[in-house]
């Protein structure tokens, strides 16, 4: 319930990936991370004004100063978080060998057999169709949020409900990764984080502000996923 337990995680996960051990599991998903978030950089520096211009609502320029922080941090989120949804699904097996990595490292071991590069390769097939499952997921419950960006007046609450709503993502997507290991689905991790929600969220939260800081986001994954399963194997497991 300690609402600092999640950026705690956040800088364990930043000292794990820095193991040697652990340094040559990283470099797969740092590469796509690389490329994916310098796209979203570009893109949301080139369209970012007149996404602006459009979104606030006609009436309410005295609130100019107010709303416009919180509009451009809403629509940071939904472009990062966009494309940090692209970069999980190229690097779920990547994610899953390092979530493995990583357990044997804090622990005597994982339970079952070791996994190599290409026993995770050869479970492709099976964890692409999970991402495709926690993407369902998502967008059944991102695009009516989106909506209320369009609605006048009830767009004020928009970037808030935004915000929570991807930290709390956030979070799921990372933990998937040490409790599939362990062989849970994605509704039974659902209720597994339910008991530890306000650790859970605090820690989504702070990979979602460090996913919006240039260059701090192309090791956000690696580190999200050490430092998951850093969480899982301490406090829920």
């Amino acid at each position: 319930m300690n609402p600092f337990i999640g950026p705690l995680y956040a800088i364990k996960g930043f000292n794990l990936i820095r193991r040697p051990g652990l340094r040559r599991y990283v470099m797969v998903p740092l590469l796509v991370n690389i490329v994916l978030f310098s796209g979203a950089i570009w893109l949301s520096s080139s369209y970012f004004d007149a996404y602006m211009n459009q979104i606030l609502p006609q009436g309410y320029d005295w609130l100019a100063w107010l709303l416009w922080p919180l509009f451009a941090v809403a629509m940071l989120l939904t472009m990062f978080y966009t494309f940090t949804l692209v970069a999980n699904f190229i690097c779920a097996p990547f994610n899953d060998l390092l979530a493995e990595q990583v357990e044997k490292e804090l622990t005597v071991g994982i339970q079952g057999d070791n996994t190599s590069l290409m026993d995770a390769l050869k479970q492709t097939p099976a964890t692409l169709w999970n991402e495709a499952r926690k993407l369902g997921y998502f967008l059944v419950r991102a695009i009516p949020l989106l909506i209320l960006f369009l609605i006048p007046v009830i767009n004020l609450l928009a970037p808030f409900l935004w915000i929570a709503f991807s930290a709390s993502l956030l979070a799921k997507e990372y933990f998937d990764y040490p409790m599939a290991n362990h062989g849970y689905n994605f509704e039974q991790q659902r209720e597994l984080l339910k008991p530890h929600r306000i650790g859970s969220l605090s820690f989504g939260a702070s990979i979602m502000v460090l996913t919006m800081i240039p260059v701090v986001n192309f090791i956000v994954m690696p580190l999200a996923v050490a430092g998951a399963t850093a969480m899982y194997l301490e406090r829920i497991k």
